[in-house]
């Protein structure tokens, strides 16, 4: 059995910085594309960034130049450091993985975390 646990959320102030975290645990080969996801109260859940095994990100416009996704394979983990955070940033983020159970990569699944509230208010 695979899971993501989140942590790192909670309330911060227009401006502030908050860091995410994200850990997988369980039997499985190797973790390709990792990412965070978000969904604001009352809307769909929406792509915040990813990144490759390799270090490729790839982010949503309306966090570029404020948040930065990095991950440590040997730990299983993905990270998302925000800063300069919006009250429109508000929401529960989860974290997605897509997880490999096999050397020929012929067999893999995403797996999602719980999530982990995101309050940024004065």
């Amino acid at each position: 059995q695979v899971q993501l646990v989140e942590s790192g959320g909670g309330l911060v102030q227009p401006g502030g910085s908050l860091r995410l975290s994200c850990a997988a645990s369980g039997s499985f080969f190797t973790i390709g594309v990792m990412g965070w996801y978000r969904q604001p109260p009352g809307k769909q859940r929406d792509l915040v960034a990813t990144i490759t095994t390799a270090g490729y990100t790839n982010y949503a416009d309306s966090v570029k130049g404020r948040f930065t996704i990095s991950r440590d394979n040997a730990r299983n983990s993905v990270y998302l450091q925000m800063n300069n955070l919006k009250p429109e940033d508000t929401a529960v983020y989860y974290c997605q993985s897509t997880v490999i159970f096999d050397k020929a990569f012929s067999r893999f699944m995403d797996y999602w975390g719980k999530g982990t509230l995101v309050t940024v208010s004065s």
